[in-house]
């Protein structure tokens, strides 16, 4: 019972060393936001599509690699098959052959493996290219002094979270027309 009076004490002492700031001391405080930035991705329009995209892409990708493992495992077979009747050195020739095959498409399908996630980068490059000009208007609008990521925070009130705000601003610009450049 006794720790549990000390923890309160403990509890008090730091409320209370908290909420007593000398009025002196006291500056125009500075306002800090937050963003959740994967859900600013991942629920505006933009995100949408980008990830609506790169599921596609990724399950075309999938399917074309089932596709072509089928029928290198057929492949295979019809040459494990050949061997019973083939001479050892036309044998070895078409094991070569076949082997380089393998090579070669594990190559291809790599790249367009790496070409999905180039493709996704490049996606959430522009999407930055987009939001950042936004976020800078919200920043701005009030007068705050940095947003930053909700995930590096520990403790913050709801109060300072712009993400549904900035979702929609972002997919409003999103929708926008270019504005030209005035005319010299």
């Amino acid at each position: 019972m006794g720790m549990g009076r000390t923890a309160m004490r403990a509890l008090a002492l730091a409320v209370a060393l908290l909420c007593a700031v000398p009025v002196a001391a006291q500056e125009p405080s500075a306002v800090i936001l937050t963003l959740d930035q994967e859900r600013l991705f991942l629920e505006s329009e933009f995100g949408r599509a980008s990830v609506a995209r790169e599921d596609t892409a990724t399950r075309a990708l999938e399917a074309e690699n089932k596709r072509i493992e089928a029928e290198l495992v057929a492949e295979e077979q019809a040459l494990t098959e050949e061997r019973k009747t083939l001479p050892a050195e036309d044998f070895a020739a078409k094991a070569t052959e076949f082997d380089q095959k393998v090579e070669r498409i594990r190559t291809e399908q790599d790249q367009k493996a790496r070409d999905l996630t180039r493709n996704r980068d490049a996606d959430r490059q522009d999407f930055l290219r987009l939001a950042v000009p936004v976020l800078g208007e919200m920043l701005k609008d009030r007068g705050a002094v940095a947003i930053i990521d909700k995930a590096a925070l520990i403790l913050s009130l709801s109060a300072i979270d712009i993400t549904d705000e900035a979702i929609a601003r972002v997919d409003a610009a999103a929708s926008a027309p270019p504005v030209a450049p005035a005319a010299p």
